[in-house]
């Protein structure tokens, strides 16, 4: 079995990638994150998740590399962390009422045969519809700066949700696992 090596930085992915209880080792990529002009959010994640991986394949030899990206959408428009209150507010002030899409790409890299799966796994999230002070008590409490939307899904965040919809609720946190068993389960990994 090739060792497994998540290119991610994050927190979040790590938990997730801990779920399916096989040993990994992490590494931040290093890459140039720009959306290039005319390029949709799903082209956008796929490259960004590949060039993830990519990146690390020439340090780490005979390794299973996989790389995610994540993006979010409100009305056609992609918006991305807020890394501030102000901008948290806003974007949660623009999501109330309305659907959000989230869109997480996927990559699973052998460092060895070069061969790589690519995905894009979607899914949406109704908000409820939201004043100002719930919004600033959110904000206050789970502090979401680091996050894709202004909330976590795996945290406070969820009572923001009207309801979702989606092939695999894990991706809205950012590594979608079921996609990643079946690409792990093509290059021969066992899961326990």
């Amino acid at each position: 079995m090739l060792p497994l090596l998540l290119a991610s930085s994050s927190i979040y992915r790590r938990e997730l990638l801990n779920r399916l209880h096989l040993p990994f080792i992490c590494s931040s990529p290093n890459i140039d994150e720009s959306h290039r002009p005319d390029e949709s959010a799903a082209e956008l994640v796929k490259r960004l998740a590949e060039e993830k991986a990519r990146a690390l394949a020439g340090s780490h030899p005979g390794h299973l590399i996989i790389g995610s990206d994540q993006v979010a959408a409100l009305d056609g428009k992609i918006i991305g962390k807020p890394h501030t209150f102000e901008n948290a507010r806003e974007q949660l002030l623009a999501a109330s009422g309305k659907r959000v899409s989230f869109l997480t790409g996927l990559a699973v890299l052998n460092s060895n045969t070069g061969h790589c799966q690519v995905d894009c796994i979607p899914f949406t999230v109704h908000m409820r519809t939201l004043d100002a002070a719930r919004i600033e008590r959110y904000l206050r409490i789970e502090q979401p700066y680091d996050c894709a939307g202004s909330f976590k899904a795996e945290g406070l965040g969820v009572s923001l949700f009207q309801s979702t919809e989606g092939p695999d609720a894990t991706s809205l946190v950012g590594l979608p696992l079921i996609r990643l068993v079946d690409m792990l389960l093509a290059e021969g990994i066992q899961i326990p």
